[in-house]
């Protein structure tokens, strides 16, 4: 039985996680969940579930009606007749205190859930930078991280690989690695990097020639920049094949995607970055593909559906039955493949220069693509601006090499002001 705590339970990626635990109840125990904001639905989950270790993000929530029915699932039960407890919050304090079970408010109660001795596992699917101390501390408490948040790479990936290295280290030691293969740390949930990792299973990583990164291409593949001046959030939502949160959907449809996926995968797989490259395939039926030295390129197919790489990170190193129907190849029909536009989609390319450049740019520039995101999807910036802001706030940034959490969060700061300055100068 392997333990899981789900660090963003009711969004995207959460929520199929929960999916794959719930096909999988003989395999998989959930001993603590997390959300942002959506109260109400963890508290659902955590019943379902009967997960007493719990934290909400937005710690204004704290004083809400539904934080006394999450102190009661926290609670376990009813207490006994002596010494009861005076409040629910005192309740969930006894039992904190003992080990049985927790509530928290804010980014470190969140942060503190990973730390808990009966976890295996910690699947973080926290949306954007916020996902990074998570990670970090993850790694830190010798836990297995299956990884979702893109961001804890493309801004602290020199901080990330190298406490996973020693993870996998530890893992090999106490004997807990599988017997072959990678030791299992850091397990990528990502079709395009669990791909990847797929293809090269059982291969020597020296005879890599190329990691092929697949791009559906998003919803306004063809277009040109002047098609792309009025795009409303409500288009640009619109994904051709996968189902996704808001955020990751503007994401895929300005390419910034594939750009964050290009350094999370220089980072993972340790490649250089002139031996990655994008390719679109509109089917997504291809979720990216490895060419090794002979020529020989290896592709990993399968049906679009985030709940394949999500319970592989999970089952590692055995397969689980399928938690949805398989590929049918004689309904597939074509297999398109295109080079993608980068002068269109221009950030692509922002986000491989701020890779190849490398130390605290890459956190400038997901930070400032995450506020222009934001103001695209409030109406209050325009769907090519997102790319303008984040080169004008690219080009702001003194580059220093990375440090700390610490520095990473003050150039993160610094960049979300600057990304606001900007988009309100418009």
């Amino acid at each position: 039985m392997k333990r899981i705590v789900v660090l963003g339970s009711t969004g995207s990626i959460g929520t199929q996680t929960l999916d794959v635990a719930r096909r999988h109840a003989d395999k998989l125990e959930v001993v603590a969940l997390a959300a942002g904001t959506r109260a109400e639905e963890l508290l659902a989950q955590a019943r379902e579930f009967g997960v007493h270790h719990l934290a909400v993000g937005d710690g204004r929530l704290a004083g809400e009606p539904v934080a006394d029915e999450l102190a009661a699932q926290a609670r376990g039960g009813a207490q006994p007749a002596t010494d009861a407890p005076s409040s629910l919050a005192e309740a969930v304090a006894r039992r904190s205190a003992a080990g049985e079970g927790s509530l928290g408010f804010g980014a470190q109660a969140v942060a503190d859930l990973v730390r808990l001795p009966e976890a295996d596992i910690v699947v973080n699917a926290l949306v954007g930078a916020a996902g990074l101390r998570a990670s970090y501390e993850t790694l830190r408490a010798g836990k297995v991280l299956a990884l979702a948040n893109k961001e804890s790479l493309v801004v602290g990936g020199d901080l990330i690989m190298p406490l996973a290295a020693q993870v996998d280290a530890q893992r090999r030691a106490a004997g807990t690695a599988p017997a072959a293969g990678p030791a299992g740390a850091l397990m990528p949930i990502d079709s395009e990097h669990g791909a990847i990792y797929q293809c090269l299973l059982g291969e020597d990583a020296r005879e890599v020639a190329r990691l092929w990164v697949t791009a559906s291409g998003g919803p306004f593949r063809g277009r040109t920049r002047g098609e792309l001046a009025h795009i409303t959030p409500a288009q640009a939502l619109a994904h051709p094949t996968w189902n996704m949160g808001a955020k990751i959907s503007i994401d895929s449809s300005t390419l910034m995607n594939k750009g964050l996926e290009v350094i999370e995968a220089h980072h993972l797989f340790a490649m250089p970055y002139d031996r990655i490259s994008v390719v679109v395939q509109p089917q997504s039926a291809i979720h990216s593909m490895v060419e090794y030295s002979d020529g020989s390129v290896k592709a990993h197919l399968g049906t679009t559906d985030m709940r394949i790489p999500i319970q592989f990170a999970l089952s590692y190193p055995e397969r689980w039955d399928a938690p949805v129907e398989p590929l049918d190849f004689t309904k597939l029909g074509s297999l398109e493949f295109a080079a993608p536009d980068t002068d269109t989609f221009r950030c692509l390319a922002l986000a491989r220069a701020a890779g190849e450049r490398g130390g605290t740019l890459p956190c400038a520039m997901n930070a400032a693509n995450e506020v222009a995101v934001a103001a695209f999807l409030a109406e209050e910036g325009t769907y090519l601006g997102i790319a303008a802001c984040v080169e004008a706030v690219m080009d702001a940034h003194d580059v220093q090499p990375v440090e700390s959490l610490e520095q990473l969060e003050a150039v993160d700061a610094w960049a979300r002001m600057k990304a606001r300055e900007w988009i309100a100068g418009r």
